[in-house]
C-alpha cells in the first residue's frame, strides 16, 4: 500500500510490520490533534470531512460514532474503494466511491496537503478540518471519542462508566481487534499460535461477560461497544477464513452472537455494515494470504433476530 516520506508518496509496499519473531506489529498513528470547544479545532457542524473505507474496521469505528450520535449531516464523508492498489486507498471519479471533498484519485493526495509534510502510512479513517486546511487526526480511537464533542451530554463516554470503558478497550484491542491481524499477518507458526489463542481467549471471556448483560459497560451503548462491533461484524465473513481465526465462529457463541445481532438490529448501526464489501477487501489479492484474489461465495450468515 506504499508509504509517504516527507509529503512524497512512494508506491513500494513495505509490507506488514513484523518483529524478529514474525509477529505483526501495527504502525502507530501519528496525527493526533483534538476537537474541543475553545481550541483550534472546535466542534462546528459542517467544518469537518471524514475519509473512510467500508471494509476497514478502524474506519468503521468512526462511521459508527457518526451514525449513532446522529452526525451524518454535521460531518460529511468520502468512502474509498474496498480494494487498494499500488496507490493505496483510491477513489473513483464519481459515484459512491468518489472523493467529494477534493476530487482526489487516491487518499495519499489528501495526506500530501498536510503541513508540516507527512511521513507514514496512508490510513483511514482521516478527519479533515476545512477551516484550518489540515488533518485533525488519523487515529480511529481519538476520532470516535472526539465525536462526543458535537452532542449535548457525555455521548458515548459517560463519566460513570469511563473506568470500565477504558478497561474493556485496553484488553479487547490487543487480544481481539488487533489480535485477528496478528494471527492473519503472522510470519511464523509460533507467532500465529500465540495470536490466535489470545483471540479466542478474549471471545470466550466476552461471551461469559455478556451472558447476563445487554452492553459491555452499564445499561447503555458506549464507545466500548462501538470499538468491539467492527471486529464481530467481520469475524465469520472474513477473519474466520482469510485470517485463519477458525477455532470457532462468532455464530458458535451464544451470548456474544446474540449481542452482536442486537447491535446490528439497530438501523443506524446496520447502515454502517457492508458484508459483501468486507469479503472483497479481505480476499483481495495478497501474495501471502490470497495470491489469486478469488473472493469466496460464502458463508451465508443470518444476522436477523
Amino acid at each position: 500500500m506504499g508509504v509517504m516520506i516527507d509529503g512524497t508518496y512512494l508506491t513500494e509496499d513495505p509490507g506488514p510490520d513484523t518483529t524478529e519473531g514474525g509477529a505483526f506489529k501495527r504502525a502507530a498513528s501519528t496525527i493526533r490533534n483534538w476537537i474541543a470547544a475553545g481550541g483550534p479545532h472546535p466542534p462546528e457542524p459542517g467544518r469537518y470531512h471524514l475519509y473512510a473505507a467500508w471494509n476497514c474496521p478502524w474506519a468503521h469505528r468512526a462511521l459508527l460514532g457518526r451514525a449513532v450520535l446522529g452526525l451524518e449531516s454535521a460531518i460529511t464523508v468520502s468512502h474509498a474503494l474496498p480494494r487498494r492498489t499500488e496507490d493505496g486507498w483510491v477513489f473513483e471519479s464519481d459515484g459512491a466511491f468518489a472523493d467529494t471533498e477534493f476530487g482526489a484519485a487516491a487518499l495519499h493526495e489528501v495526506y500530501a496537503r498536510q503541513r508540516p509534510a507527512y511521513t507514514g502510512r496512508i490510513t483511514v479513517p482521516l478527519l479533515w478540518d476545512r477551516a484550518e486546511g489540515r488533518i485533525v487526526s488519523n487515529e480511529s480511537a481519538d476520532i470516535l471519542r472526539m465525536l462526543n464533542a458535537f452532542v449535548d451530554g457525555e455521548g458515548l463516554h459517560p463519566a460513570q462508566h469511563r473506568n470500565a470503558i477504558e478497561r474493556r478497550n485496553a484488553e479487547i484491542y490487543p487480544k481481539l481487534n488487533n489480535g485477528v491481524y496478528r494471527a492473519g499477518f503472522a510470519r511464523t507458526q509460533e507467532a500465529y499460535d500465540t495470536a490466535v489463542a489470545k483471540v479466542f481467549e478474549m471471545l470466550d471471556r466476552l461471551d461469559a461477560h455478556l451472558d447476563s448483560r445487554t452492553y459491555l459497560c452499564g445499561d447503555d451503548l458506549t464507545e466500548a461497544d462501538l470499538r468491539l462491533f467492527p471486529t464481530l461484524a467481520r469475524f465469520d465473513v472474513a477473519y474466520h477464513y482469510a485470517f485463519k481465526c477458525n477455532i470457532r465462529r462468532l455464530s458458535d457463541y451464544g451470548a456474544l452472537w446474540a449481542y452482536a445481532r442486537r447491535l446490528h438490529a439497530r438501523p443506524e448501526i446496520a447502515a454502517t455494515v457492508r458484508f459483501d464489501i468486507y469479503k472483497q477487501g479481505y480476499f483481495s489479492p495478497s501474495p501471502l494470504r490470497n495470491p489469486l484474489g478469488i473472493v469466496p461465495a460464502g458463508p451465508e450468515i443470518d444476522w436477523s433476530i
